[in-house]
């Protein structure tokens, strides 16, 4: 599923990230949702701010597979000045410790002459307000359960000689990776209206008989797994999203299937591996490789045409 939902504000954000790596940047914090960490990582923002130390902060540790949550550290703690840690944006030790692991990534930096300055990114709905309002000990960024609630740049200081510079959440303009489309629906950082919410909800059935068959079938009830349409079925009768008549109401099936997910429900579930998250931008790359280059081959059989059309007009040999 290709994605397009990059509302006027993320531009805006976009210009204000090369507008803070202009003025000066020691460290960017990228908040990832630890349930699809490589499908939630933005690589606008790996564009935007490279040659930067980088912190890639696992947030909602707490509804993610431990073990898959511990291979997506070593794959990001493998990367080149970057450092990768779990979180929960709401627990005051763990978020106190980003201040350690930012003063570690740019040790030269950090006092009142030179003071360290951070942005922090992510994408919506990804626990960025939640944890600046943990870290700054107040209510100082807007909370909620959808996307876009920050929409300005802040300011605030950590400690002395410590910035951290907030942004909206941003997505980038076109989610080529399908199964990234899916799982950043299925996660709730893109707007209910750029996406079929019972298409989304067949793909996490989908991946969830792949990956966690148990915690569907505990969590509803199921004696059996069948077709995606019939668990989704079954579900909506568990649910009681059924109309006049007894029939399921499919849509409402599938907004109550996503709901428990987003609220960790079905247990602690991640949605996809390193490896696999791998093979999905080899095959995104292939297939705008080829896209291209049937784009290639059109243009230039219209200009043959064209040629033809030009010479015949004037009657040439």
């Amino acid at each position: 599923m290709s994605i397009n939902w990059f509302p006027g504000h993320m531009n805006s954000t976009r210009q204000a990230i090369k507008d803070r790596v202009k003025a000066g940047l020691d460290v960017v914090i990228e908040l990832l949702d630890a349930r699809l960490p490589g499908s939630s990582s933005n690589p606008l923002l790996a564009a935007l701010t490279t040659g930067r130390p980088s912190l890639k902060v696992l947030n909602k540790q707490d509804l993610a597979d431990a073990a898959q949550t511990a291979a997506w550290l070593d794959f990001y703690n493998a990367q080149p000045h970057t450092r990768a840690i779990p979180l929960d944006a709401g627990e005051k030790t763990p978020a106190r410790a980003l201040i350690k692991a930012c003063r570690e990534l740019a040790p030269l930096r950090g006092d009142i002459h030179k003071p360290l300055r951070v942005l922090i990114c992510g994408i919506p709905n990804v626990g960025k307000s939640t944890l600046i309002n943990t870290l700054v000990g107040k209510r100082a960024a807007k909370t909620g359960d959808e996307p876009g609630i920050t929409k300005l740049e802040q300011k605030f200081v950590l400690e002395n000689g410590f910035y951290l510079f907030d942004t909206p959440g941003m997505l980038w303009p076109r989610i080529s990776i399908e199964q990234s489309g899916y799982n950043l629906a299925a996660s709730g950082a893109i707007g209910r209206n750029a996406f079929d919410e019972e298409e989304v909800a067949l793909e996490l059935i989908t991946t969830l008989k792949r990956r966690y068959p148990e915690q569907l079938q505990a969590r509803y009830g199921l004696t059996e797994l069948g077709a995606e349409d019939a668990v989704l079925e079954a579900i909506g009768l568990k649910r009681g999203a059924k109309v006049r008549g007894g029939a399921v109401q499919m849509h409402k099936a599938a907004e109550a299937l996503l709901i428990d997910y987003r609220q960790g429900l079905l247990g602690r579930i991640t949605l996809e591996t390193p490896d696999e998250m791998a093979a999905w931008r080899r095959e995104a790359a292939e297939d705008e490789a080829r896209k291209a280059a049937e784009r290639d081959a059109a243009q230039a059989a219209e200009k043959v045409k064209r040629n033809g059309r030009r010479k015949a007009s004037s009657g040439e040999a």
